[in-house]
Order: C-alpha cells, then structure tokens, then sequence
C-alpha cells in the first residue's frame, strides 16, 4: 500500500503528500546514484552513476534511459542555471564545468589560489549568477569515485565563483561539507556536514548561514536539524521553504525551523533529490542504486522562481 511508504510525524506533512501516490522505480543498476537534475526545456532529467564513471538520462516522454556522457571525470552534483545550462561537480576533474549552449564544456574553476580542489561535489547557482559548491575529499579519498591523491588545499570548505570568475572561501568551518542550497529569497544559505565518515564523533546536520547584504559572503552558521538515520547528503527546497533532504532511510522533510515533518521511506540509502515535471511536483530520488520519483504537493524552487 503507498501508505507504508510514509511516515507523517506532523499534519502539515500529510497535506503534501497524496497518500494514493506510490513511489515509481524509474530505473535501476547504479553503483552509487546522485546529482539529478531535471532540464525543463528537454523534458529529461541527468543524474550520475559516479562509480561507473557515466551521468545518465531519462527521458520525461517515453521512459528510456540512455547515457548521457561516458566517460564522465566522475561528475557528483549538478544544477541548472537560470539561462537553462548544465552545471557540474566534478570528482576526478576536481573542478566546477558548464555545458554551454553550443554543447561545449567549460570548467568554470578548479583551482583556489593556484591548488586544485579536492573534488568538487554539490553546487548551486545564485540569482546573481554566481555559483556556490561544496568540496570535501570523497572523490580523492579512494579510486572508487574518483582519483585517489593528497589534498593540496589541506581543507574542506565551501567556495563561491564570481561571474568574473574569481573564486573565493565562503566557509571554512565544515568537517565534509556536501550538499547546499539557498532558501528562495536567498537570505540563508543551507549545508550539510557529512563529516561523520570521517570523524566519528561528527554529528550528521544540516546548517543554515545568513547571507550578507552584498550576496558574496554568509555569517556565522547554525545547526538547523540533526539526522536520526545515516547522513543528510544531497536536499532541496519547496516554495514553502520546506527542506526535502536524502537520508539513510529515504527522504527527510523539515519546515523551517527545523522541525521533522515527515519522511518518505525509500529501502535504500538515499543520496539526493531534486524537483522536476512539467508543474515542478515531482520528486526524483537518487538511492544508492535506482532512480525513483514520487508526486508530492509541494513545488521545488527553480532558476526561474520569483520570491
């Protein structure tokens, strides 16, 4: 029944979800699925199978699922600008890229003060066209998904690419810093900590930081919520400012302030989400080996949303 397949811990909750609508298994055999992100104007969403070295494609109109680049320097985290292109995280490029729309790659950085970064892994795009990713070491860590190798940074932080192009620490208090996004006015500025593979006695969160008046740089963070299952790995946010975030046992759903509204409950770990379809309402789930989505009432934010 698709009512085991939620677990409602608040009545908001059951207002956004249609207790009717069951959670389609889109496709399956990954090694490690992440980074979906939906392309409106193709009706398709891409997602990466990083230990295969390959990002996918599903096609909205008919199902199928065909690779979209192979090899695929072990592309992580990718978003959509607002002109409509492809933005990527890259682990064995350790850089941020671009599908331009000429179809060419364009590595928009990868390289702080002259040292490669570590390997690039979730990313965002602000209104004001600059672009915001996080940098933890998972994709030098091991040969797994990515290419092992030291650290020549020796940290892992958050960074902001100007439109000029200059590349500048946003923060530098993270232990793994790995998936972010912005609320929809883009006064806070949401990160998770997925430190606890490293350090143990790192608790799995989510952080909000205040966004400065100029938009170039956040204020000190809070811890907004803790994981009660696994890690909090890829999220995104609703119009209503709700946080849908990948936990150890499915999708996580907090209001603002942090209160657990609710869970989808996915039988594998699952890594990120993102919203897409025609009216924004649908919910794409990469667990660790399937693509799945799910209808919701709620509407993700996109490039092209007005506050």
């Amino acid at each position: 029944m698709p009512s085991s397949d939620y677990d409602i811990r608040d009545p908001r909750f059951a207002k956004m979800i249609h207790m009717n609508a069951g959670i389609d298994l889109l496709w399956s055999g990954g090694r490690w699925c992440e980074g979906p992100a939906y392309l409106p104007a193709g009706k398709y969403l891409i997602w990466s199978d990083i230990p295969n070295d390959r990002t996918l494609r599903w096609d909205e109109r008919n199902g199928e699922v065909s690779v979209f680049e192979q090899p695929a320097r072990n592309q992580n985290g990718h978003t959509v600008d607002a002109q409509g292109r492809l933005v990527s995280c890259e682990h064995r490029g350790r850089a941020v890229s671009r599908i331009e729309h000429d179809g060419t790659t364009r590595v928009l950085a990868d390289r702080y003060k002259g040292k490669r970064f570590n390997s690039p892994n979730d990313v965002v795009v602000k209104s004001d066209g600059s672009v915001w990713f996080t940098d933890p070491s998972y994709g030098i860590d091991s040969e797994y998904e990515g290419d092992a190798s030291p650290s020549e940074i020796g940290a892992r932080n958050v960074y902001r690419i100007d439109p000029s192009g200059e590349v500048t620490i946003v923060i530098d208090d993270m232990v793994q810093p790995n998936g972010l996004a912005f609320s929809g006015d883009e006064s806070l500025l949401y990160v998770a900590d997925t430190g606890k593979t490293h350090v143990a006695d790192c608790t799995p969160k989510i952080r909000s930081y205040p966004v400065s008046k100029d938009g170039k740089s956040v204020g000190k963070g809070t811890t907004l919520v803790e994981c009660d299952c696994g890690l909090f790995d890829g999220f995104r946010v609703d119009t209503a400012g709700n946080i849908w975030s990948s936990a150890g046992d499915g999708v996580h759903c907090f209001a603002p302030d942090g209160s657990l509204l609710g869970k989808i409950l996915i039988d594998e770990v699952v890594a990120n989400v993102c919203f897409g379809g025609p009216k924004h309402n649908r919910l794409f789930i990469c667990a660790t080996t399937t693509l799945r989505a799910v209808y919701v009432n709620a509407q993700g934010l996109t490039p092209f949303h007005s506050s």
